[in-house]
């Protein structure tokens, strides 16, 4: 889901840190733009209110007890509850591969600058991907090794996904490995920003990717584009 012109980004902020929790809160709602609807500090209790509140887009912690933040995130996207941004400290990298694989739209630092941490809660609301520079280096050689691994152990034959892209939508997803927004895309192609949400849509669902994250990390890596 994403949130509506107009009306505040609603957001929902997990962590089992209470002076982090109130910090974020303190960042988010000095902009009038963003109001934080709930709380939690553990995958359980993010699922739980998630579900409860609806929020645009949830924050969310890795390492938390019981349940963690990649176990969250996958029922989260799953359900289509929100989007996920995931705050790391990334001194652990596996966490935030899984949490690619489960879905999330982005990643950020904990350290970010205030601007840093609103500019992504805007962007990731509207559908867009956010990943911190000091990141997309070791998530792109990450995942293109897990992707190779995968490749080698398919059956001969296999579909390749992107076979069944239409023109468009091959189009569509080299601007997607390009990082430009919807509204960019929508610019670029001169197309209607509701045409432009249906045909990444489409594009995500045909890749099998919860995100734009990973369809613009197949893009490259399989060379569709």
């Amino acid at each position: 889901m994403t949130a509506g012109a107009g009306t505040p980004i609603r957001v929902l902020i997990v962590d089992d840190h209470a002076a982090i929790r109130a910090g974020m809160k303190f960042i988010l709602e000095s902009s009038p733009e963003i109001e934080v609807v709930g709380e939690a500090s553990d995958g359980n209790a993010a699922v739980t209110n998630a579900t409860a509140l609806r929020p645009d887009v949830v924050l969310m912690d890795v390492r938390m007890p019981g349940m963690d933040g990649i176990a969250a995130t996958q029922a989260i996207v799953g359900a289509r509850l929100a989007q996920v941004l995931i705050l790391t400290t990334f001194d652990v990298d596996e966490y935030i591969f899984g949490a690619l694989r489960a879905g999330a739209a982005g990643f950020l630092l904990k350290t970010a600058e205030p601007a840093a941490l609103l500019d992504a809660v805007r962007k990731v609301a509207v559908g867009d991907a956010v990943i911190t520079p000091e990141a997309t280096r070791r998530l792109l050689d990450a995942y293109v090794s897990l992707d190779r691994e995968a490749a080698r152990n398919a059956a001969p034959g296999a579909v390749v996904p992107g076979d069944q892209l239409t023109d468009r939508e091959t189009e569509v997803l080299g601007l997607i490995a390009e990082g430009l927004s919807n509204r960019d895309i929508a610019a670029r192609l001169n197309i209607s920003s509701g045409t432009t949400k249906t045909h990444v849509s489409r594009v995500l669902t045909k890749l099998g990717c919860r995100s734009r994250t990973q369809a613009a990390i197949i893009a490259r890596e399989d060379r569709l584009v």
